[in-house]
């Protein structure tokens, strides 16, 4: 029988390396964090990080579709709740995100982040344009129901995916617990911003003031007396 020791403490020390690299990443940036600090903190010698990975930027693509990958299976299981109602399924969306948030702050950060454009290479952006799209798949299902606003839907993810960015980062540090009033205020705000509006009254309509046609019955009736 072949000893897989050898495999499976290769396997932990990479996954040391990202877990490392990831915070390192999302807290100090990707310029701030030096190959001997990565590997400090996952307590390995430095050049074991070249026995994984090529160079820095490719541990960095290598997390960054890692967070990826979790962002489209998470999307994809809010299908799964709610297949037809996309208040349902962003909801859902975006409390796993806030969860996930206390639990692994680094891989949520890596996920919402839009700072490491430059170091990403061909694989990572293709990672990014599927995700992007497949959000805003849901956004655009929503304005075929009637309950998203008009305008492209792409602008409506993104306008959506910036306020839970806001409850995600402030979960992340610690500041509001995912369970916590603030964070579910913050989600309905998301589903606010993008969300049809009711139609107000016309000028004339009922409580529509002094317009043509407008006040109460007995304005009008006063003013005949007048």
């Amino acid at each position: 029988m072949t000893d897989s020791t050898p495999h499976r403490d290769g396997a932990r020390t990479r996954e040391r390396l990202v877990r490392a690299a990831m915070e390192l990443f999302t807290t100090t940036g990707f310029l701030g964090a030096t190959t001997p600090t990565i590997a400090e903190r996952a307590g390995v010698a430095e050049g074991t990080i070249y026995r994984h990975f090529k160079s820095k930027e490719e541990l960095l693509n290598e997390i960054y579709r890692q967070a990826l990958r979790w962002g489209i299976e998470a999307l994809a299981a809010s299908e799964l709740n709610r297949p037809r109602d996309a208040s349902s399924r962003l909801q859902h969306f975006a409390r796993r995100i806030t969860e996930t948030a206390a639990l692994e702050p680094g891989l949520i950060r890596m996920l919402l982040s839009t700072v490491h454009g430059p170091f990403l290479d061909e694989r990572s952006q293709v990672a990014r344009r599927t995700f992007v799209t497949a959000l805003a798949q849901v956004v655009a299902a929503g304005k075929s129901d009637g309950q998203i606003r008009s305008g492209p839907a792409e602008l409506w993810a993104q306008v959506w995916m910036a306020v839970v960015t806001f409850a995600a980062e402030r979960v992340a540090s610690g500041e509001w617990a995912p369970e916590s009033a603030p964070v579910g205020l913050t989600i309905e705000a998301a589903w606010d911003a993008i969300a049809t509006r009711p139609s107000l009254p016309s000028p004339g309509g009922v409580g529509g003031g002094a317009g043509r046609g407008g006040g109460t019955s007995e304005d009008r009736e006063v003013s005949k007396m007048g």
